[in-house]
C-alpha cells in the first residue's frame, strides 16, 4: 500500500531512559506507583484506578509528539489522560500559530469519554492539580464526558457503544474503554460482564466515514476488538500489531479530502 501518511512508530527505550523521561517531565512519583503490586487479570470489580504502566505511558506520549496530532479523542480515563494533557500542551506552545490555518475546530483539545463517574473525575482532579502544580499557562482544553455504554448490534454483530458520545472530529483515537463489566443491557442474552467475553466497541466504525486521511487509533491490547475493527472498517487503513507492547495501530490512508486535509498532511509531515 502506498501511504499517504506514514505513522511514527515510536522506538523501544530500556526502563531506566524512560524512568529518567518521567523525572524529567515532574512526574518521578510515578516510579513508585508503577512499582505497587497490580490486580489480577480480568478481575470484574476494578475499585481503584489502575497504576501507571511507565512503557505504555511513554509510547502514547511519543506517538502524540512524533505524529504532531491536533485532537485527542480518548475512549477510556486514567494515566494516560495526564499525558495527553502533558504532550498536547507542549505541541501547543510550539505550534498554535500554525495550526490555526488548518481549519481544525478544536485544536490542541481533549475529549474524554467515561462510563464511570468515579474515575473521570479522578482524572479530572489529576490532570487539575498537576497543571495548577506545573503553573502550566494556556493549558490545553479538556472535556470530560460521562455516558453510560451498552449492548448493540453493529453489522448483526453483537458489541458495544456508548449512548452518547461528544461531538469531535479528532486525528488521535485512543481506546482503552469502556469497562466491559459495566456494560448496560444485553443482546439476546449475550453480554460483556461475563469474564470469557471481551470488549467490542463499534462506535469508532460509526464515525469512520467522518475522519480525515492521516487519522490514527491506538488500542490498548483489546486485540479481538482491534480484529473488529480490523474486519469492519470500510476505507483503506495501515495496520501494525506491536505486539511487545501490545498495541494496535491504524492510520488512515484514503486519498486526501482537498486543500486543508493536504496541508494537514503537510504539517504532520513537516521536521
Amino acid at each position: 500500500m502506498s501511504l499517504i501518511y506514514q505513522p511514527k512508530i515510536p522506538k523501544a527505550k530500556s526502563i531506566k531512559f524512560i524512568e529518567n523521561f518521567f523525572i524529567k517531565k515532574k512526574l518521578g512519583y510515578l516510579l513508585k506507583l508503577s512499582k505497587k503490586q497490580k490486580p489480577p487479570v480480568n478481575q470484574m470489580q476494578i475499585k481503584e484506578p489502575y497504576l501507571p504502566e511507565l512503557t505504555d505511558l511513554y509510547r502514547l506520549y511519543q506517538f502524540i509528539i512524533l505524529n504532531k496530532r491536533i485532537t485527542i479523542f480518548e475512549f477510556g480515563s486514567g494515566w494516560s489522560s495526564l499525558i495527553f494533557n502533558l504532550a498536547l500542551k507542549e505541541l501547543k506552545d510550539k505550534f498554535y500559530k500554525e495550526v490555526k490555518f488548518l481549519r481544525r475546530n478544536n485544536p490542541f483539545e481533549i475529549f474524554i469519554i467515561e462510563n464511570e463517574k468515579k474515575f473521570l473525575n479522578i482524572t479530572k482532579k489529576r490532570i487539575s492539580e498537576f497543571n495548577k502544580h506545573q503553573k502550566i499557562k494556556n493549558a490545553v482544553k479538556i472535556f470530560y464526558h460521562h455516558s453510560e455504554a451498552e449492548m448493540t448490534n453493529f453489522n448483526n454483530k453483537i458489541c458495544t457503544q456508548y449512548k452518547k458520545l461528544p461531538l469531535c472530529n479528532p486525528d488521535f483515537i485512543y481506546l482503552d474503554g469502556p469497562d466491559q463489566f459495566k456494560i448496560k443491557g444485553n443482546i439476546n442474552g449475550i453480554s460483556t460482564r461475563h469474564k470469557d467475553m471481551m470488549p467490542m466497541v463499534c462506535d469508532i466504525l460509526k464515525l469512520e466515514y467522518f475522519y480525515t486521511p492521516g487519522t490514527i487509533i491506538v488500542c490498548d491490547g483489546r486485540s479481538a476488538n482491534a480484529k473488529f475493527l480490523k474486519d469492519n472498517f470500510k476505507r483503506k487503513w495501515y495496520y501494525v500489531h506491536d505486539h511487545k507492547s501490545d498495541q494496535h495501530v491504524f492510520c488512515l490512508q484514503d486519498p486526501l479530502l482537498g486543500k486543508y486535509n493536504k496541508l494537514q498532511i503537510k504539517f504532520y509531515n513537516k521536521k
